[in-house]
């Protein structure tokens, strides 16, 4: 049973030509958090002997409160073990059955020809692996690993197609602390390591220095709209959301009170004005990196690298705060803020960016449950599980925003 540090796990084993051979008895892995397939692969191999490839989630048990009590993964092996397995029933044998939205990485077979590509690249720029690859994650939004070389681990990762800028984005910006990309093909990149830690823990100074480096990276992109569109960033623009807006809030209007569905359809109607309103503060339309938090900048002191560009996507620049100043105290929030915008008052001379940002807190909240909405359409059932839960809260969120404004004025 979980007890919310660690996973309970049974593993559904199948082949890599997708034949499924039966379920493995339960085993403890470290880590509750779901995406993360290290301490699945170490537990398999220290509790089972075996080796795995994590491939996708099956079915999450849970209590009451949310709990996990019971993790089952699809999990690939080289050989059958030899005994010890549960027959798999009717619906496990289904497991490999092809399913329209599985990514990738998520079949039989489909990480080893990810790890082949990786390995050629890597080769033919004379660099060789000195250990096996490290399986880290495998979810519906990235397939990661970690690969052990002689001049020190290189990262490969692979994202649905609704991410596959990523490595184009990552490549335009090579000038600015991003990443070092190494090669990349469609979804798939190998990006070289990144000395430090992810700062989820970060002091007031390094956040500012996160700030400004978004920001500096974000007014080079000025003028750069039509090339970050044809690359395949998505338009968050906000005439540009209105459908998206109405989608996320017909597909979700049952789980929200009618007062909420009243605010958000008002927000949406009105997106043409807001637009406008938010124009006259002068503030350019940029890149829009979309899940910048501390999490995921890393390095040390203030020594930074921004990673992890699948979301990013074109529109106004302070859509990025909501996702940052969410995660840290009233206090700090308060601070990241207001440094914030003395930045953009700086680059922009003349500019509003305060009201601009009171514009944009309903705005970026709908934009999340936008995202979280595509998530949902775009990722196969089994894996909805991660997300299910998203587009309401954001939705409530966007409709708290607007009425918190509205007694405000």
């Amino acid at each position: 049973m979980g007890d919310g540090r660690t996973r309970e796990v049974e593993l559904v084993l199948c082949l890599r030509s997708g034949e499924v051979l039966g379920t493995t008895s339960a085993f403890t892995a470290a880590e509750p958090w779901l995406p993360f397939a290290l301490p699945v692969v170490d537990a398999a191999r220290e509790s089972l002997g075996l080796e795995v490839l994590v491939l996708r989630l099956l079915e999450l048990v849970t209590r009451p409160n949310g709990t996990p009590d019971l993790v089952r993964y699809l999990a690939e092996v080289d050989a059958a073990p030899p005994g010890g397995l549960r027959r798999a029933d009717a619906t496990i044998a289904e497991a490999t059955t092809p399913e329209p939205l599985r990514m990738p990485w998520a079949d039989p077979g489909g990480p080893t020809r990810t790890l082949e590509w990786a390995a050629e690249e890597l080769a033919a720029r004379g660099i060789a692996l000195t250990a096996p690859p490290v399986q880290v994650k495998s979810w519906n939004l990235s397939n990661l690993w970690l690969l052990p070389t002689a001049g020190g681990s290189v990262w490969l990762k692979q994202v649905p197609p609704f991410f596959a800028h990523e490595g184009a984005v990552i490549e335009r910006m090579s000038r600015h602390a991003v990443p070092r990309l190494i090669a990349r093909r469609g979804d798939t990149a190998l990006l070289a390591e990144i000395d430090g830690e992810d700062l989820f823990v970060s002091t007031p100074a390094q956040r500012d220095a996160m700030i400004d480096l978004l920001v500096g990276l974000q007014c080079d992109t000025v003028g750069a709209i039509g090339e970050l569109l044809a690359m395949g960033l998505p338009d968050w623009r906000l005439p540009s959301i209105a459908e998206a807006g109405s989608h996320a809030l017909g597909a979700s209007a049952d789980e929200l009170e009618a007062e909420q569905r009243t605010a958000v359809s008002r927000l949406i109607d009105g997106l043409d004005v807001r637009a406008a309103r938010l124009e006259a503060c002068g503030l350019p339309d940029t890149l829009v990196h979309g899940d910048f938090h501390q999490g995921n900048v890393r390095g040390v002191d203030l020594d930074l690298t921004l990673l992890d560009w699948g979301d990013s996507g074109v529109g106004h620049p302070l859509l990025d705060e909501a996702a940052f100043t969410e995660r840290l105290s009233p206090a700090d929030g308060d601070s990241a803020r207001a440094h914030w915008l003395r930045v953009w008052s700086e680059a922009v001379p003349g500019s509003d960016p305060a009201e601009a940002l009171r514009l944009l807190a309903p705005v970026a909240a709908l934009r999340q449950a936008i995202i979280y909405r595509g998530f949902l359409d775009r990722i196969e059932p089994d894996e909805r599980v991660y997300h299910r839960a998203d587009p309401v809260i954001w939705l409530a969120r966007t409709a708290d925003l607007l009425a918190a404004d509205a007694s405000a004025r």
